[in-house]
């Protein structure tokens, strides 16, 4: 058994894998994820978990080159949040929400939280160690 960091088999699983530059999704409640991506659904009920956590212990876990998150987060919680954590985030790109929307359909997976503050979504861009 592991000590430490992600204990969610899939998830642990998953993030393995992942390469340079490859992404990945953490979404709130309601954003609809394409059928065509997986999707790692840690959501239990309204709330929980929140994405301020599983945002936290996925950059404990990976080396993150950039982020992209809707303009209409910027001047709300989930704006704040994400502005809280910017030294770990590396470059900023924001895009309307439908664009991220679409931007969904490449990502090699998405975890969903049970967040439901609006547009507490992020992609992640996958960096290197060294």
């Amino acid at each position: 058994m592991k000590r430490t960091g992600i204990m969610h088999a899939e998830l642990a699983g998953r993030l393995s894998a992942l390469g340079h530059t490859q992404t990945i999704a953490v979404a709130d409640i309601g954003l609809p994820v394409p059928a065509e991506v997986p999707l790692v659904d840690l959501a239990v009920v309204q709330g929980l978990p929140r994405f301020a956590d599983v945002l936290d212990a996925l950059l404990e876990e990976l080396i993150i080159e950039g982020h992209t998150y809707a303009d209409e987060a910027d001047g709300l919680p989930s704006g704040a949040l994400l502005s809280a954590r910017a030294d770990r985030l590396g470059e900023r790109l924001t895009v309307p929400h439908e664009e991220l929307k679409i931007l969904l359909r490449a990502c090699s997976f998405v975890v969903r939280t049970g967040e439901a503050t609006p547009f507490a979504n992020v992609i992640l861009r996958c960096g290197v160690p060294f």
